[in-house]
C-alpha cells in the first residue's frame, strides 16, 4: 500500500516526464562515466528514487529524456520497465532545455490529461497529493510545487489566490514572500501551445506568459525532505540522509541497504554509519571509511583513510583522501 493515498480524481494523473538529459557538469569527474541520473545512491540509480516517489503517488507511466551517455540507460532498465511500470527514453542529440524537452515528447502525452514534470536529480519524499489536487481543481495550465525555505527563493506566490505573480523578479512584480521552486510541477497539455517543437528553449518565458494570463499556480509543500543533488556535497548529504531512519517515507527501507551484502569488507576495517558501500567492493584491513560513497566494484586498500570521498566503479583508493573523487 502506498504511503500517500490518492482520491480517484487525483489518480487520473498517471504520467510523468522525468528530466534526465543534463550533463551533470557540477559533479565533474563523477559523471565522466555515468550520466547523473544513474549515479548510485544506496545501491540504486538516483533516478529510481524519482520513480519510487511518483509510483507512491499513483503514477505508472514515465518518459525520460537523455543526452549525456544515453547508451547507459538501456542496460540499467533492460526490459523498459521499473517496478512493472512503463519507461520510455527519448534521446536529445542536442540539448533542448526543459521547454524544448517538453515539446519534444508531445507525441507521447495524452491529449486530455495533465502530466507531471519531475527533475531527475532530486531526492524527496514530499506528499505530492495536495499539489495534484490543487492543480486538478483549478484552471491553471501549470502548477509549481514550492518550498518556503531553500537556496534560491525566486518565485513570488500570492498565497491568498494560489497564483504566482513573478519569477526571479523578471516582471518586477514580485511580492515580499518568495519561495523555492522544487523542479516538480503539473502541466495541462494546452501548455504545449506556448512551446516550439524542435527549439532549444527554457520553460521560464512560457511560465511568465502564463502569469500574464493568471494561469500559473503554486502549491507550498514544506513537509518531508527535498534535496537537489546538483553537487558532490549534496550527493554526500543525500546518502547520509538515507542512512537515517524514516527517510524516505515511501518504499521499504530494506531496499536501501547502506552496505551491499556482496561487498567484501575486512573485519578490521572501520566503516562509519553514514558511508555507503556498493556491490563487489573490496575494503581491506584497517581501512577507515568516513562519510564516503563507494560505487560498485571498487577497492580501498589496507590502511587507507577516506573522508567525504567518492570512489567510482573499478577504481582503487589508497592513502589518505579527504574531499576527493577517485
Amino acid at each position: 500500500m502506498a504511503l500517500f493515498e490518492l482520491s480517484a480524481k487525483v489518480a487520473s494523473v498517471k504520467q510523468a516526464f522525468v528530466l534526465g538529459a543534463g550533463k551533470g557538469t557540477r559533479l565533474k569527474t563523477l559523471t565522466a562515466t555515468l550520466p547523473k541520473p544513474l549515479i548510485p545512491i544506496h545501491q540504486k540509480p538516483l533516478i529510481t528514487y524519482a520513480f519510487d516517489h511518483l509510483i507512491s503517488a499513483g503514477f505508472d507511466r514515465f518518459m525520460v529524456n537523455t543526452h549525456h551517455l544515453p547508451e547507459s540507460f538501456p542496460p540499467a532498465f533492460p526490459d523498459g520497465t521499473y517496478r512493472d511500470k512503463s519507461l520510455t527514453f527519448r534521446y536529445e542529440p542536442q540539448l533542448l532545455e526543459t521547454g524544448g524537452g517538453i515539446a519534444n515528447i508531445a507525441d507521447w502525452l495524452p491529449a486530455d490529461e495533465s502530466f507531471m514534470v519531475y527533475n531527475g536529480d532530486i531526492l524527496s519524499d514530499m506528499d505530492l497529493a495536495p499539489a495534484i489536487e490543487a492543480h486538478e481543481a483549478s484552471s491553471n495550465l501549470v502548477t509549481l510545487i514550492l518550498r518556503s525555505e531553500g537556496d534560491a527563493l525566486q518565485v513570488a506566490l500570492d498565497t491568498s489566490t494560489g497564483q504566482i505573480n513573478d519569477i526571479r523578479n523578471s516582471l518586477q512584480t514580485a511580492t515580499a514572500t518568495l519561495y523555492q521552486f522544487t523542479g516538480v510541477y503539473l502541466v495541462r497539455p494546452a501548455f504545449l501551445d506556448l512551446l516550439t517543437p524542435g527549439k532549444k528553449e527554457s520553460v521560464i518565458p512560457a511560465f511568465l506568459e502564463l502569469i500574464s494570463r493568471n494561469s500559473l499556480g503554486g502549491t507550498v509543500i514544506d513537509e518531508g525532505i527535498w534535496s537537489d543533488l546538483g553537487t558532490r556535497s549534496t550527493y554526500l548529504r543525500a546518502s547520509s540522509l538515507l542512512s537515517t531512519n524514516g527517510f524516505p517515507k515511501y518504499g521499504k527501507q530494506t531496499e536501501q541497504q547502506r552496505l551491499h551484502p556482496q561487498a567484501r569488507i575486512h573485519p578490521d576495517a572501520h566503516i562509519c554509519p553514514l558511508s555507503s558501500i556498493g556491490s563487489g567492493c573490496v575494503v581491506d584491513a584497517n581501512a577507515h571509511i568516513d562519510n564516503s560513497i563507494l560505487w560498485p566494484d571498487c577497492q580501498v586498500t589496507a590502511n587507507a583513510s577516506l573522508r567525504n570521498t567518492i570512489v567510482r566503479s573499478r577504481q582503487t583508493a589508497s592513502g589518505t583522501l579527504i574531499d576527493a573523487d577517485v
